[in-house]
């Protein structure tokens, strides 16, 4: 199951499920909503005069967005003052925006707009700004800036780029330096136009660049280097990066032939050096450690560094590990448990405990991996979240909460969330604190778990880890014979608890089921509606992984793979011959699946442990095999 998030729900905040008078107390603002729309000026003025609601401001804005008149400049101009940079502002800003445009109202067009993406805007703004006098050189270079990018610009820029270009404002460099924003990444169709701006004894350069894209084993025909320019020099070292992806034996021969026919510089041999290591560490090839010990030591991430890990670990050489890892500064906790693990292989007790020690300090996988093997108790660390009763006060009563509150209630989920951001990111950590608890206080469950993460408030544990639904994830669990921490931390995984929860590969709710999944196992077609009720998506989803449990003769591990990464793809994972459980769980091929595994048995511990139940959930990894 795809669990890549569309980003409003990667940043969802959770709708409680709000009693049926919470509907009632909002009628008047519906009532009121709806008449705007298609109100006369006058009745306008008269529905939101009698109207009292936090929400009165999108009233208002349904009017402005339909009706951006002249004749009431004044009045919206002060409406996108009092609410300028909150999620009201834009939409009003933009219908007036567009019909000052449409009366070619110039200079009020300028003295309204606001520096925004919209390219459209801008250029309209800029020519406006040229058409009034404004300095040319000035107005220019943010002509070249809105010019100078890898995606073609609307229509409306056209003649503001002619204006540009006829005056000699485009230089060889810009035209360059947007072939290559175009190939690298951009929109490959802008190349040809972009061709025919290069003199013509360049224009190679362009059917090269694009094809590098495409082909990357094209920069390995040494033939293609006609003159050995610095611009050919470029299109080789952006193709020898994508080359080694896809064929690394090619790629490592041609780099050999490229590196002396091109004068890089150490900056740019260390992007190829790291990408070589990347590529290779992450296919476990036998060159992989030769390039990383190439990449300067500012390059050398955890990123690169874990994967080399993994090759090491895949050969269980204990004595590579102890010697590329010990005297590196900042390890990751993993990296610090590979490193005491090779160091007890090796018969290093002593040492190994030390580091040990150290990592089962944390609140974590490995902590906890660490804590088990020396038979420590399990510590959470948890911090109460302690506020002023006069800043809670202040945040409750901000409008920006306010209509977060009633937007949740009318159960308009995207609204109370861009309100609910915008609330976030205009306040101080102090003011995130307050907010989260008062989420918490309305069971506003993940709007609570993103805020504290904003601000990397980790210890307050009750609040990150609560126990939303608690009554379905038992009843479900205990019919379906798993165990509710087990289900509770999928939910904490996978959505945060946001019922609505929604991934690009459309799987939805609480526990992330695709629809073909809940179909399968419900026998008959879910609609998505259904999906997103909690309790439809519990009990499909406890049942689930009572199936994958069974499935997997009872092994948790592999049912939790599974779970995200499907069981027919979880079973070419195992090994012919059986190693330890966790060393299995660190070789995971899928980086997701291998990240997901560790936080679901993470989760699962600090449930455990919020349930008061004792001991280590993880301990029993210590002595299970995979494979064999």
């Amino acid at each position: 199951m795809k669990k890549q998030f569309l980003s409003v729900t990667a940043a969802a905040l959770l709708f409680p499920l709000f009693s049926a008078y919470a509907n009632t107390e909002h009628d008047a603002f519906l009532d009121a909503e709806k008449k705007v729309k298609y109100a006369s000026y006058q009745e306008f003025k008269e529905v939101t005069a009698q109207l009292d609601h936090p929400l009165k401001p999108y009233v208002e804005q349904v009017y402005w967005q339909r009706h951006p008149d002249i004749e009431h400049q004044s009045e919206i101009e002060r409406y996108l003052t009092i609410y300028q940079s909150t999620p009201l502002e834009w939409p009003v800003r933009k219908a007036w925006l567009q019909h000052l445009q449409k009366q070619n109202r110039k200079a009020a067009f300028i003295n309204n707009y606001r520096e925004t993406t919209n390219s459209e805007l801008t250029c309209t703004y800029l020519q406006y700004q040229l058409d009034l006098g404004a300095p040319e050189q000035a107005i220019m270079r943010q002509v070249t800036n809105l010019w100078t990018v890898g995606k073609s610009q609307p229509e409306e820029c056209d003649s503001l780029f002619n204006t540009w270009r006829k005056k000699g404002y485009m230089s060889q460099k810009q035209v360059w330096q947007r072939i290559t924003l175009s190939a690298q990444g951009g929109s490959q169709r802008l190349l040809p136009y972009l061709k025919t701006l290069l003199p013509k004894n360049e224009q190679y350069l362009a059917d090269f660049y694009r094809k590098a894209r495409s082909d990357p084993s094209a920069v390995a025909g040494m033939y293609r280097y006609k003159h050995k320019t610095v611009k050919e020099s470029e299109i080789a070292h952006y193709g020898i990066k994508r080359l080694i992806w896809r064929d690394k034996t090619l790629a490592l021969k041609a780099w050999e032939k490229l590196d002396k026919m091109f004068n890089y510089s150490d900056e740019q041999k260390a992007d190829v050096y790291y990408s070589f290591a990347l590529a290779l560490a992450s296919r476990g090839h036998p060159e992989a450690r030769f390039w990383l010990s190439k990449v300067p030591k500012d390059r050398q991430d955890r990123k690169l560094m874990q994967w080399q890990l993994g090759n090491m670990l895949k050969t269980q050489d204990w004595p590579g590990i102890i010697a590329f890892f010990t005297g590196k500064e900042n390890l990751s906790l993993g990296q610090q448990y590979w490193l005491a693990y090779s160091l007890a292989q090796r018969g290093d007790i002593e040492r190994a405990k030390v580091i040990w020690q150290a990592v089962a300090k944390e609140r974590d996988y490995y902590g906890f991996l660490a804590a088990a093997r020396l038979g420590l108790p399990i510590e959470l660390n948890n911090q109460p979240l302690l506020v002023s009763e006069k800043l809670m006060n202040e945040v409750a009563n901000a409008p920006g909460f306010k209509r977060a509150k009633a937007m949740y209630e009318l159960e308009r989920f995207t609204s109370a969330r861009r309100e609910w951001n915008y609330l976030t990111s205009t306040s101080s950590d102090e003011e995130k604190l307050a907010a989260s608890k008062l989420a918490a206080e309305l069971d506003w469950y993940d709007s609570t778990i993103y805020t504290l993460a904003q601000i990397k408030a980790w210890d307050y544990v009750e609040l990150r880890f609560p126990f939303a639904f608690q009554d379905l994830f038992e009843r479900y669990s205990k019919r379906n014979h798993i165990d509710v921490t087990w289900s509770i931390a999928i939910s904490r995984r996978e959505s945060s608890f946001a019922p609505d929860a929604r991934s690009h590969a459309n799987a939805r709710g609480l526990m992330q089921l695709l629809p073909s999944t809940a179909k399968y196992v419900n026998k008959s077609t879910v609609s998505g509606t259904r999906l997103n009720q909690p309790r439809t998506n519990i009990r499909l989803g406890t049942e689930y992984l009572e199936y994958l449990k069974k499935k997997n003769h009872g092994n948790e591990i592999l049912a939790t793979a599974s779970y995200n990464a499907g069981y027919h793809r979880i079973k070419k994972w195992l090994p012919d011959e059986a190693i330890p459980a966790e060393l299995w769980i660190e070789l995971i091929p899928y980086r997701e699946t291998r990240e997901y595994v560790k936080n679901v048995f993470a989760y699962r511990q600090v449930y455990h442990t919020r349930l008061g139940r004792e001991g280590n959930i993880l301990a029993p990894i210590l002595d299970m095999k995979m494979g064999g």
